[in-house]
């Protein structure tokens, strides 16, 4: 079965093609109006202001001096031998560096970092907190802490900025040492 195709005359093209672009014209329209209508979005709050008497300032030590003393401590340790890992915390206990020295123990790692954390925390050597335990074994308990020889704080007017901690050399005296040596490295920067 074969359909004939309608021929369309010219004036029923023409009146088609205009039926359509009104119809498109009036949506459009419509969609231009309905958003002129919608209310305007609330301005950003702004953010809320704080009397000085809500804050406080605080010191950090810069990546470049953690870098220093991290590399001091560890040129230390080489100097004699030891292989060891350093790692440096910022005031809230956060790794800022490490250094793995070549041939450091895997268990070196995780302890520079905790002796870090622990020296910062107390801002005090971990050798000293070492002796604590004795009247005070619950502070071994303490998530994040460890209570070895081997961490020494940095401090700016008796507040602690940092911690330095060393792992890896076969006593916690060595590694307190060398952690000491790189406190020492930066309290001697300009």
């Amino acid at each position: 079965m074969q359909h004939k195709a309608k021929k369309f005359t010219a004036r029923t093209k023409v009146l088609s093609s205009a039926a359509l672009l009104a119809a498109l014209g009036a949506g459009l329209a419509g969609a231009v109006s309905a958003s002129a209508d919608a209310p305007a979005a609330a301005p950003a709050a702004a953010p809320a202001a704080l009397k000085a008497k809500a804050t406080f300032s605080s010191d950090h030590l810069t990546v470049d001096a953690a870098t220093d003393a991290a590399r001091a401590a560890l040129d230390a340790a080489e100097k004699e031998g030891q292989r060891v890992t350093v790692a440096v915390v910022d005031r809230n206990g956060n790794t800022v560096v490490t250094l793995r020295g070549d041939g450091a123990g895997p268990q070196s790692y995780e302890s520079a970092i905790r002796k870090a954390y622990t020296a910062v925390s107390w801002n005090a050597p971990t050798s000293e907190l070492a002796k604590r335990l004795q009247s005070a074994p619950n502070l071994k308990d303490i998530p994040g802490t460890l209570f070895l020889a081997g961490g020494a704080p940095v401090a700016k007017d008796n507040a602690p900025i940092a911690g330095i901690g060393v792992a890896g050399a076969p006593s916690g005296d060595l590694d307190e040492k060398f952690a000491r040596a790189g406190a020492d490295a930066i309290s001697n920067r300009g």
